[in-house]
């Protein structure tokens, strides 16, 4: 992936080639994970995080591609935050036709510095941990997070004036929480609510103060990638 030249370059985001020709390995956990078998918090209530869960997957934003894409890894996640901490939707559940309670994580702490993640739950968390992370504690007014997986958006996210990440910072890693601090400090990411993920093939994040909020801006993002693309 090449950076575009700097003539494109609005509001100090990355737009660039969304060409990917050898991806990294997708689905690795990637930071220090400290995990506890053990149940969800007496206060979860993962209704809305299972019911996207369906949705995206009729959207085809979370699921799992043939072997030769993503090298056979499944794709997508959402998060909702609690009294402390948040719940997220468990590593390689995007293969799944619905998600149960067993299928989830509450993550307790995100330290980036450390590049460590402290968990408990049924199942391990996503490998985005750190970056829904990240964005709870850069904005307390964040509830929900959904990150998905389309090619199309992806590629349009120059024309949809997304912010995007520097494809320099890969998923998973400290590197990329720091790109999410970058592009949270731009009132244009704050207000859409969407960025693009420049070193994650195919991957965008939207967020909003709850799922409903989330879930219609991830909705409109699709009217508009369509109307651009009936628009030629």
């Amino acid at each position: 992936m090449r950076a575009m030249p700097a003539k494109r370059q609005r509001h100090a985001c990355y737009h660039v080639s969304m060409n990917v020709t050898t991806p990294p390995a997708e689905g690795i956990i990637r930071f220090r994970l400290e995990h506890t078998n053990g149940p969800l918090p007496g206060w979860a209530e993962p209704g809305e995080i299972l019911a996207w869960f369906r949705r995206c997957r009729a959207l085809g934003g979370i699921g799992r591609y043939p072997p030769e894409r993503y090298q056979g890894a499944a794709f997508g996640n959402i998060s909702q935050r609690g009294p402390e901490g948040f719940l997220i939707t468990g590593t390689q559940t995007g293969g799944k036709q619905a998600l149960k309670r067993d299928d989830l994580a509450w993550v307790k702490s995100c330290d980036i510095a450390e590049n460590r993640v402290a968990s408990q739950g049924p199942a391990r968390p996503s490998s985005e941990s750190m970056t829904h992370g990240q964005l709870y504690t850069l904005d307390a007014g964040i509830g929900f997070v959904i990150h998905i997986h389309d090619p199309l958006l992806w590629r349009q996210a120059d024309r949809l004036e997304l912010p995007v990440t520097d494809p320099a910072a890969e998923y998973g890693t400290p590197a990329m929480a720091h790109e999410v601090e970058r592009l949270m400090a731009m009132p244009a990411t704050r207000q859409g609510g969407i960025f693009a993920m420049g070193g994650h093939e195919d991957g965008l994040v939207i967020f909003g103060a709850d799922a409903e909020q989330a879930g219609l801006r991830l909705l409109a993002l699709y009217r508009r990638a369509c109307a651009r693309s009936v628009d030629g």
